[in-house]
């Protein structure tokens, strides 16, 4: 076993590559800013889903996005049509620029308030006993007011009924439309025909307030940053690229395999590349949550959305732009915040028979109380009332805005939710299997006891300077040791890491490498210092499996290991179930004997011998350091190196669950309420517009609780 390379790492590399990138991840994204409710969804779902050019395509309400994927590098063009054709606006995501203005909502609201103000003024006179002429005279001034206000104010929802009418769709902002129309159109006959009551202000209230639903919804939504935001914010827009020795400002959309960019100190790091300088130090803590700087020496790896500290550097990328592992984070984020469980599903369904059932329920009512009273009039009104007050925005908004929050939330705290269900899996499991090796401990080397402090301080140095685990795991021990200035450092591939200390040639690696025999020995000039190696529990494995016994999980640990190694990191951790010296198959069958036995299991391992386990188990979860194959089949990845963010994971996912359920409940709640006031002619349409947009905004809020609790 040499410092530099270790067999894992040599075995997997073949098995890796071939298990690849996620073929499903997301190729394209559109922006979609007229999309509000699931029916929307399901209209742009239906269409994208059944051409041939797509694979699949998800719509994520809370972002008012679809992710498509297709061939990458296909023209999007003929989707947008498309979608076009049956009334969706729709541009490119890397155009959000240009189409993240202002959408007019703030100021149709201010106008809607203003006019909804003044014809209340003018209806006081009316309220106070004002007749015949005078009366005549205030409703021909509230209509001049309110009619043109409503022709402005209620855009939105006129645009939006009238793209899916026009291919004989409905969606909710039909009868939202209709209502407006028809409350206005009644105040406008009962001005013409003298009459004693017209209804302007109840037409603008119903504007004004269902416009302030709409805005507080967006603002919400907007609070509750996505991860995928979040990832995007860290790719600058613009890199610093070296033609030779000129330097050209260009997108970072330009940037290709194999260019050389220029980066100054505080820039972030673009595209991932190697660095060309000499050595450097980073910050990972956006990715990764570590605190501690990384040093990055020569010919070393620098990863897309890192801070250079210090600088300036050059850096080679070794991927273009759209490559790069930001932008497939970014690609994973926006995948699993657009996912849908069966919640979703059900939300789809009672989108799907909305616009038809309100219709229905709306005419009967309007024929029923017409028939039953001979007052149309009467019946117009608890018609539109009918239309107004059976919204499912909040149904529509109860899976997605949980999941845009919750999966944010983990973001920040440093784990990437990379399946479209994971959160809903995670919620629901009670047995945690855990891998030793690699997760709850790790291979650490030791300094010998006498070893001179200024050798600790070279050995320190190098150990900074090398990107193999083995090699940097003396850091701990290290922690209060000052490192030395080496000079010319260099990691030699699968030997060591070597530099020069005063003008005297070191070594830090294979002892063979070191010319010095065998294991792993730190060389000073003649001199060498033979370091042990031994397997070091992490230092909050401990604590984790306290907070996972303490959430009712039964704690499993398994292991390719002898049996006295697995016993004693079992007893040091307190694990009663051990199952020691298991292969890859024989991993696999002991979560599915567990599963069997109605458990429901989350795996986590790092290794490419746990990717059986992992695509297993009920759940799983791998940690930063684990191999690609690993990530790749796992639910959620810890992005940094802490074990704390598996019982964080599950105690937010239980969390959304219950904001969810939360949130069909106020639904159902709700409706169960409110269509029997209007159908029973209590609710009149203001207050209709009043309930509905309540109804989505505790919704919304609710889901922010998610953010609330750990």
């Amino acid at each position: 076993m040499t410092v530099a390379s270790c067999p894992g790492c040599v075995a997997a590399g073949d098995a890796a590559e071939n298990v690849g990138r996620d073929p499903g991840l997301p190729t394209h994204e559109l922006i979609l800013p007229g999309i509000h409710c699931a029916a929307c969804i399901r209209s742009v779902e239906r269409l994208l889903n059944t051409r041939t050019d797509i694979a699949a395509a998800r719509v994520n309400l809370s972002r008012k996005r679809v992710s498509i994927s297709a061939e990458p590098g296909m023209d999007p063009s003929p989707w947008i049509a498309a979608l076009a054709e049956i009334g969706f606006e729709a541009h490119e995501a890397r155009d959000a620029g240009r189409h993240a203005q202002d959408d007019g909502l703030t100021m149709r609201l201010g106008v809607a308030g203003f006019a909804m103000m003044n014809v209340m003024l003018l209806s006081v006179a009316v309220w106070s006993g004002a007749t015949d002429a005078t009366r005549d005279f205030f409703h021909w001034i509230a209509a001049a007011i309110s009619l043109p206000a409503a022709v402005y104010c209620a855009q939105p929802f006129f645009w939006s009924a009238w793209s899916v009418l026009r291919v004989r769709r409905l969606n909710m902002d039909v009868p939202i439309s209709l209502a407006i129309i028809l409350a206005c159109g009644l105040s406008l006959y009962e001005t013409t025909q003298s009459g004693k009551h017209a209804y302007f202000d109840a037409a603008l209230s119903l504007t004004f307030f269902l416009l302030g639903g709409r805005v507080l919804e967006k603002r919400m939504r907007q609070a509750a940053r996505s991860a995928a935001a979040d990832l995007a914010a860290l790719e600058p827009l613009r890199v610093t690229r070296l033609d030779g020795e000129t330097r050209v400002t260009v997108p970072v959309d330009e940037v290709a395999e194999g260019d050389t960019l220029w980066l100054a100190a505080g820039s972030r790091v673009p595209v991932d590349g190697v660095l060309n300088s000499a050595t450097v130090q980073v910050d990972r803590s956006a990715l990764t949550g570590e605190s501690d700087e990384i040093v990055v020496a020569q010919g070393q790896a620098l990863t897309a959305g890192e801070v250079v500290l210090t600088g300036p550097v050059t850096m080679q990328t070794t991927v273009a732009a759209k490559g790069s592992t930001l932008r497939r984070l970014i690609q994973i984020a926006a995948q699993a915040e657009g996912a849908r469980s069966r919640y979703t599903s059900l939300a789809d369904r009672a989108g799907a028979i909305y616009a038809p059932l309100v219709h229905g329920l709306s005419f009967a009512a309007f024929v029923v109380w017409s028939v039953a009273t001979g007052d149309w009039y009467n019946a117009l009104k608890i018609a539109i009332a009918t239309l107004i007050i059976t919204c499912p925005c909040a149904l529509g908004l109860a899976v997605p805005a949980v999941a845009t929050v919750a999966t944010g939330r983990l973001f920040r705290m440093g784990l990437l939710v990379k399946s479209e269900t994971a959160l809903e899996r995670l919620a629901e499991v009670d047995t945690i299997v855990l891998d030793k090796t690699g997760t709850l401990s790790a291979a650490a080397l030791v300094p010998p006891a006498n070893m001179p402090a200024e050798a600790c301080a070279v050995l320190k140095a190098l150990a900074q300077a090398s990107a193999h685990p083995l090699s940097r795991s003396v850091l701990p021990l290290l922690k209060d040791v000052t490192a030395a200035k080496l000079e010319q450092v260099a990691e030699h591939r699968g030997n060591g890491v070597s530099g020069l200390w005063q003008g005297t040639e070191v070594r830090f690696g294979n002892a063979a490498w070191a010319g010095v025999g065998q294991g792993t020995v730190l060389r000073i000039g003649g001199t060498h210092y033979a370091l042990q190696r031994r397997e070091q529990v992490f230092d909050d494995a401990d604590e984790t499996l306290v907070r996972l016994r303490a959430m009712g999980l039964e704690v499993h640990m398994l292991t390719g290991d002898s049996a006295q190694n697995a016993s004693r990191v079992a007893a040091e951790l307190g694990v009663d179930h051990v199952h020691a010296e298991v292969d890859p198959e024989a991993k696999q069958d002991l979560i599915e004997a567990l599963q069997v036995d109605g458990r429901k299991v989350v795996m986590v391992g790092d290794g490419l011998n746990d990717t059986l386990a992992l695509t297993r188990a009920w759940a799983s979860m791998a940690p930063g350091n684990a191999l690609e194959a690993s990530q790749n089949a796992a639910d959620v990845v810890l992005l940094g190196q802490h074990l704390s963010g598996i019982p964080d994971a599950i105690g937010i996912a239980r969390s959304a669950r219950r904001r969810i359920l939360e949130n069909f409940g106020l639904a159902a709640c709700y409706n169960a309420v409110a269509i029997p006031l209007a159908l029973s002619g209590f609710a009149s349409p203001l207050m209709a517009a009043l309930a509905m947009s309540t109804s989505s905004i505790t919704v919304t809020v609710n889901a922010l609780r998610t953010r609330a609790k750990s």
